[in-house]
């Protein structure tokens, strides 16, 4: 790119400072012992009988002591006399394949030597009924055939839609669950039917299905766990919606507004669904969704080995290195937007040999601005909230805001021969 970086060498990029944005941090101490308070209740053991197969959910997402957070549940199953096993449910992530979703939750410690039982994986499902329309409700084939489900997952603000229910446990249900085939017939009237689609889907199989219980974690701005709460089959419906809220009025967000370059360090799906979060990057797939900072160019330097290649999400970047275009893996991304028909988010940005090039040409593209004046902050990823870096000119704002504390002085990106930040 030598016409290119040509371009760029004399971009200016601004002294950065380190600030530390506030947040409430209460959370769990006790995560084992916080899981078994809220198992050790009688509509809850009520639930479970001698002998009972019972099929545990773990997503793709990177959540806060997943792994413990399963082998205390496996436990507890275990003395009540049941059989547990834990399935890989994400829809069409890990490539689509068993083996695939097994290496994805695997890279979050959850292996059958750690939580103490099987871990099972197909794409197979099986319909277990339809809803009024006539379209099948599809689950996973090893769920439909054990005694009971237990449906777990983090509850949270969805990445593309807004709705009595967004991730969570029943989007697990509905999403999750069904594999590729039930995730594909969830998603086929578009994202901005996809809320909607989660509720009827989630609904149908707490109908049809041998749900027992549903898990709910939510964590902190600091993305620690915060609450556990476990749910009978009959209380989920009510319940969600009010964890939901709970959950988004502890979401991290960017204390500034706006903002002229904003610089991610690392996206992926065990940071966000769309690699990198919108309500707090703030670049949406639906226009009538609003949140998060508005940036107007983001640049993206890396991809996080949890991922596996899988850059969704990328396609919401203006800038990214060439880093990450040499981690691409086309199998472990394209069948989330086959599924899903969303093709944006798959699409592959601008990009450039090094960090730095990639910086400069991010700040380049600013229309109506000088480099001088562009303004930038860098964040390591979407969950990584407290501590990220500002331009020296953001400084008069963030003396304004309360919750942020300047940490230094500003000082210059140090880059290494190779023109990149870290290895």
């Amino acid at each position: 790119m030598g016409s290119v970086n040509d371009l760029l060498k004399d971009v200016y990029i601004p002294k950065m400072v380190a600030v530390r944005q506030k947040y409430d941090r209460e959370c769990i101490e006790d995560v084992e012992a916080a899981v078994l308070k809220e198992l050790d209740r009688d509509e809850v053991k009520a639930k479970i009988r001698p002998n009972m197969s019972i099929a545990i959910t773990a997503g793709s997402r990177g959540i806060d002591n997943l792994a413990l957070v399963i082998k205390t549940l496996v436990s507890f199953l275990k003395a009540q006399g049941a059989k547990p096993f834990v399935i890989p449910a994400m829809g069409s992530h890990g490539g689509s394949t068993a083996e695939g979703q097994k290496a994805v939750i695997a890279e979050y410690g959850v292996v059958e030597e750690y939580i103490g039982c099987p871990v099972l994986a197909t794409m197979e499902t099986v319909e277990i009924g339809k809803l009024d329309d006539g379209r099948p409700i599809l689950i996973n084939k090893l769920a439909a055939e054990a005694d009971g489900i237990i449906s777990l997952n983090r509850i949270k603000a969805h990445t593309a839609f807004r709705g009595r229910f967004e991730s969570g446990v029943m989007k697990m249900l509905a999403i999750g669950l069904g594999c590729q085939a039930g995730a594909e017939v969830c998603h086929r009237q578009g994202i901005l039917h996809l809320g909607p689609n989660v509720e009827k889907f989630s609904l149908g199989i707490l109908k049809n299905a041998n749900v027992i219980l549903g898990v709910g974690l939510i964590e902190n701005a600091y993305d620690e766990t915060y609450k556990i709460r476990v749910m009978t089959r009959e209380q989920i419906v009510d319940e969600e919606p009010k964890l939901l809220d709970l959950a988004k009025s502890k979401m991290a967000r960017l204390l500034f507004d706006k903002v002229d370059v904003l610089i991610v360090d690392y996206i992926g799906k065990n940071i966000s669904g769309e690699g990198m979060d919108p309500n707090i990057a703030g670049r949406w797939i639906v226009p009538t969704i609003k949140g998060g900072i508005d940036a107007t160019r983001i640049g993206i330097l890396d991809l996080t080995a949890e991922t596996l290649g899988n850059f969704v999400g990328l396609g919401m970047a203006d800038t990214c290195s060439k880093r990450v275009v040499e981690k691409l893996s086309l199998d472990n991304t394209y069948p989330n937007s086959l599924t899903s028909t969303v093709t944006e988010l798959c699409k592959i940005p601008m990009y450039f040999d090094d960090h730095k090039r990639t910086i400069q040409a991010t700040i380049k593209m600013v229309p109506a601005k000088s480099p001088e004046e562009v303004t930038m902050i860098r964040i390591a990823n979407t969950l990584e909230m407290d501590t990220i870096l500002i331009s020296e000119n953001l400084l008069d704002e963030a003396h304004k805001i309360p919750e942020i504390e300047i940490l230094g002085e500003a000082k210059d990106l140090i880059f290494d021969e190779n023109g990149n930040l870290f290895d």
